[in-house]
């Protein structure tokens, strides 16, 4: 800026550098925003030194942060002013102050076409730059012909040409008809024959535009742009201020060769030739060197040349030559270009057969694998896998499952999952295959699918000579102290099957296979007790004379869950007794499993998938894919017109379109909105509208409008009671016009309270899916945030509001969604103390001119950070007794509860991560509860509850809460009930009589209550 004459505006530039604090400057910037406003108001006209004075001040308090809603039509008016100084003001404050959208700049039209159009080459450029920065649609149908005059002059300084592609470039990003290829396609070829370097650069700008979009008309432009490279590669006629620390204009040799990718050959040999010459020169001069600048422009040259030379599909010696480049790249210390070394060498097998030469630089791979770089690894991991086949499969698996102990917690779900997949795609013989995949689930159960244990079971069932050593493989896991729970399913099918083939090892007679697989039992969750049952009545069968004493201890398991309020476990329980007694029967109906047919494994089929990876089959499909500036992962995949678009966790591959036949598997999920959870769909659904799946996103456009929202302190799930959109948007402002959001937002946000995985909101345009894991205190979330139309959503911004006991940390969230595309953030979620609060979600969005805004509630409830634990008699009375009374352990009489059975509502507490109990309370009509809450402060925390219930009125009932730590006392007590009263849950089902205990009612006013006897 030029402050020269302007001594109040450099007073006000001072007065703020002297503010001591924030608040300071705050008063100071108001008090001047008043004066100016007052003066913009005054009947008395500004003169233009007094206007552009203010201008300025305006355009020095929007750059420090502050909103400034007036002045716009001073600043637009400024454009029209005669002189040079008010004329660069009115330009410089509209492109800042201004976006393309606003009412303000078609008065501005006429005048910037009149400096476009004038003699004046320095208003010329001032019009072309700001044109250039927010010129719209508007301003695409009214200035494109003058642009492109200016562009083809001859009679234009260089300066002005080269703004003047640029211009044009923005217009035809903004209305692609603006331009019109017929004409344009001869005009481009002259256009590229420019000596100027500066305009030349501008120009291929405009080149890469066009052919992104249609390459056929354009054939004339492709032997130009290959003399062009030659020129740069030769240093021939590159002007001094063009070369950049020796690379001739590296920024002009980068975008010819992204344009020589969107035409799909080079048709013409002598074209062909001298390309690949100078693509040699270019792989054999490149070099790591100290100077960092210098290798970041000769790494970017290279590293386009060999996505040109990819798609170009070159000679296997110069992909030889390649290999070898990126081998050495892979081992220098530079964390940068080791990344693009590794991305690069995974992309070259995408494309073309150099795995065997890949396969020389394996260690120093795997050494990648142990980089301090998360980035890094993971690129390690990608090419890993890509380059395993039968030859090198069994290292390669040993080192993932190796780093597999080491890796954090955001690459296990992705190591395991590929890990599995090699070990049964490349398996040496079926026994290697069982001890991968168990020591897989021993190292990472939690995160290893069920369909990986699956398939194991399949292999062992339908291979008889395999059956004696999964059997006694699963036999040596168990004696482990400590288990994982998908450990314990899987012994346990394989010891009920296969547990008689080593009847005569020592420590495998029936009794001590029951023995030690029923002191796993108390430890397991609701989903394995009916495996382990299956198992117990299997091992009763294979110990043939029956030991009276194993079938007395089975027996009581049997008769012991005959009352489980879970169906599953209560019909296995009574059946299973039943079946005990007739004898012989037994031996009939619990016959060993049957094989099962043989079909391909739903891992392998989603890997061998020939779309699989489709986007990487291509330089120019990739880099489509990375032309957003953020972290987070953009799947733009086009569907079919009316199909999904792929959704689902950060895994192998593409997901097929669900029109195909879709076997269900760990990486073909899909999001369900009407369910909450990650799914598989069924293909007879798959023309269904978007009512049903984040995945199609294709299905429903309506009018631009906008949602504004405000801000309000959010605990639990206090506001849940009536409004269907009340719990997580609130309206700020009432507009005429609003996006209303498909569905329940409400109950979205109840669903996801209760699961970790569902659509917490979605419009017409955009569809917000949460998948989330929990660890202790950790929390992982991938929000998927998909785009349904057909029109980019653009200034999207998301921002977390954590409250204070958690700490949130969230990706950069890229600025652009593609049409039908759909972004991956990560979100990571720390657990500080106990709180009902909610962290919020401000998420906003731009539909055309359209700004469409949102507040969310996230649901990182209180239950998220309890686990699971069954206590026994002997475990629970100590510690209720040992909590005597306020803070740590507190009553109260709920009122106005939500009239649920016993049965209702110990799955409620059981969906809330609350472990019922049965049978601790003599009472039948009472519930006792334990769970572990986990936060930084007060580590793995023993919780207890007890709830007494009237049978005579179900709306109230009294509750008793304990734990060692008064602040999650209060909060579990107060967040459990408003599970109970706010909380709107289906209709009870009818379930089967039981007989009434009749109980005395609930006296609110005596506080000695016990329980059993015992407080």
């Amino acid at each position: 800026m030029a402050l020269s004459g302007m001594r109040g505006l450099s007073v006000f530039i001072s007065d703020i550098r002297n503010c001591q604090n924030k608040e300071q400057e705050r008063l100071r910037v108001d008090k001047e925003l008043g004066n100016i406003r007052t003066r913009f108001k005054s009947e008395k006209g500004l003169s233009p030194y007094e206007k552009k004075k203010y201008v300025w001040k305006m355009l020095y308090i929007y750059m420090l942060g502050y909103d400034v809603d007036f002045g716009h039509m001073e600043a637009v008016s400024l454009i029209s002013a005669p002189k040079y100084p008010e004329k660069q003001v009115g330009y410089i404050v509209t492109s800042c102050l201004l976006n393309e959208n606003h009412d303000f700049l078609r008065l501005a039209i006429n005048s910037v076409r009149n400096d476009i159009i004038g003699r004046n080459e320095t208003f010329q450029c001032l019009a072309l730059t700001m044109v250039g920065n927010i010129g719209g649609r508007e301003f695409s149908e009214s200035l494109a012909l003058d642009v492109q005059k200016l562009l083809l002059s001859s009679s234009c300084r260089p300066l002005v040409r080269k703004k003047a592609a640029l211009c044009l470039l923005r217009l035809y990003r903004k209305n692609p008809d603006v331009v019109n290829i017929d004409g344009w396609s001869d005009r481009m070829a002259q256009l590229l024959d420019e000596r100027d370097m500066g305009v030349l650069t501008a120009v291929m700008s405009l080149l890469v535009a066009l052919v992104s979009n249609s390459h056929d008309q354009y054939w004339s432009c492709l032997p130009k742009c290959v003399r062009i490279l030659e020129r740069l590669a030769r240093n021939h006629d590159v002007p001094q201020e063009y070369t950049y620390y020796g690379i001739p204009s590296p920024w002009l040799q980068v975008k010819t060769m992204r344009a020589l990718q969107y035409f799909p050959t080079v048709e013409d040999p002598n074209t062909r030739r001298s390309l690949f010459e100078v693509l040699q020169r270019i792989l054999m001069g490149t070099d790591v060197v100290k100077n960092v600048n210098k290798n970041n422009a000769s790494h970017a040259v290279l590293f386009e040349a060999l996505s040109l030379v990819m798609h170009l599909d070159a000679e296997k010696e110069m992909m030889s030559q390649c290999v070898a480049l990126l081998g050495k790249f892979i081992a220098v210390r530079e964390p940068n270009i080791r990344y693009l070394g590794l991305e690069n060498m995974t992309r070259m097998l995408m494309v073309t057969d150099v795995q065997d030469i890949i396969k020389r630089h394996q260690a120093q791979i795997i050494t990648s694998l142990k980089d301090p770089d998360i980035s890094i690894r993971r690129r390690a991991l990608d090419l890993l896998y890509a380059m395993c086949d039968i030859t090198n499969a069994k290292d390669i698996v040993e080192e993932l499952l190796q780093y597999l102990s080491a890796a954090e917690f955001a690459m296990r779900e992705e190591l395991a999952l590929k890990a599995a997949i090699l070990a049964e795609k490349f398996a040496p013989d079926l026994a290697w295959y069982i001890d991968v995949i168990l020591q897989l689930i021993d190292k990472a159960g939690d995160f290893v699918s069920d369909d990986i244990w699956f398939r194991v079971v399949q292999f062992v069932t339908n291979n008889e000579d395999l059956q004696p050593y999964a059997a006694a493989k699963a036999r040596e896991y168990l004696d482990k102290p400590a288990l994982h729970e998908t450990m314990v399913k899987v012994s346990s099918y394989l010891l009920g099957e296969y547990s008689h083939l080593l009847a005569r090892r020592p420590g495998c007679s029936p009794k001590e296979i029951f023995s030690i697989m029923h002191e796993k039992l108390p430890t397991v969750s609701t989903t394995t007790l009916p495996i382990l049952l299956s198992a117990y009545a299997k091992i009763l069968v294979h110990s043939q004379p029956p030991d009276p004493e194993l079938r007395d201890q089975v027996w009581a398991v049997f008769n012991k869950y005959e009352s489980c309020i879970d169906v599953e476990i209560q019909q296995r329980a009574v059946e299973y007794f039943v079946l005990c007694r007739k004898g012989a029967a037994l031996v009939d109906v619990l016959a060993e499993m049957p094989k099962f047919p043989e079909r391909q494994s739903a891992l392998i089929k989603k890997a061998e998938d020939p779309e699989t990876d489709a986007a990487e089959q291509s330089a120019i499909k990739l880099r489509a894919q990375q032309q957003q500036p953020s972290n987070a992962l953009v799947v733009t995949d086009q569907p079919p017109s009316n199909g999904p678009l792929p959704v689902g966790p950060l895994t192998l591959a593409k997901i097929p379109s669900i029109s195909s036949n879709v076997e269900t598997s760990l990486s073909d999920e899909r999001l369900s909105h009407e369910n909450g959870t990650f799914g598989a769909v069924d293909d007879s659904q798959s023309a269904m509208p978007s009512e049903g799946l984040i995945g199609d996103l294709l299905a429903i456009e309506g009018p631009a409008a906008a949602v504004t929202t405000e801000q309000k302190p959010v605990s639990g799930l206090e506001s849940v009671v009536g409004g269907v959109d009340a719990l997580a948007l609130a309206p700020v402002s009432e507009l005429s016009n609003s996006v209303q959001p498909i569905g329940n937002v409400a109950e979205r946000f109840h669903a996801l309270c209760l699961k970790d995985s569902g659509v917490l909101y979605e419009d017409p345009y955009l569809q917000i899916g949460i998948k989330a894991e929990w660890r202790t205190h950790h929390g992982r979330f991938v929000l998927f945030l998909g785009n349904k139309s057909t029109s980019s959503l653009a200034s999207v911004k998301a921002l977390m509001l954590p409250p204070s006991h958690l700490k949130i940390e969230l990706s950069v969230v890229p600025d652009t969604i593609p049409p039908r595309a759909q972004v991956q953030c990560p979100l990571e979620v720390v657990n500080l103390r106990p709180s009902r609060d909610l962290a919020v979600l401000d998420f906003s969005y731009m539909f055309g001119t359209t700004l469409v805004s949102v507040k969310l509630r996230l649901p990182a409830m209180l239950n998220k950070f309890l686990q699971h634990i069954s206590l026994s008699t002997e475990e629970f009375f100590p510690q209720w007794r040992s909590l005597s009374g306020p803070p740590l352990k507190l009553q109260e009489v709920v009122r106005g509860v939500k009239p649920l059975s016993l049965p209702e509502m110990a799955n409620l507490f059981n969906s809330l991560h609350l472990t019922v109990s049965p049978g601790l309370d003599p009472n039948p009509n009472n519930l006792v509860a334990s769970t572990t809450f986990y936060s930084e402060s007060t580590g793995a925390m023993l919780c207890l509850m007890r709830i007494e219930t009237d049978p005579a009125d179900r709306t109230q009932l009294r509750m008793t809460v304990s734990s060692g730590d008064a602040a999650l006392t209060f909060e579990l007590k107060e967040f459990i009930k408003e599970q109970l009263v706010y909380i709107p849950l289906p209709a009870p089902v009818p379930s089967p009589a039981q007989p009434q205990v009749s109980s005395p009612p609930i006296d609110p006013t005596d506080p000695g209550a016990i329980l059993a006897g015992l407080l």
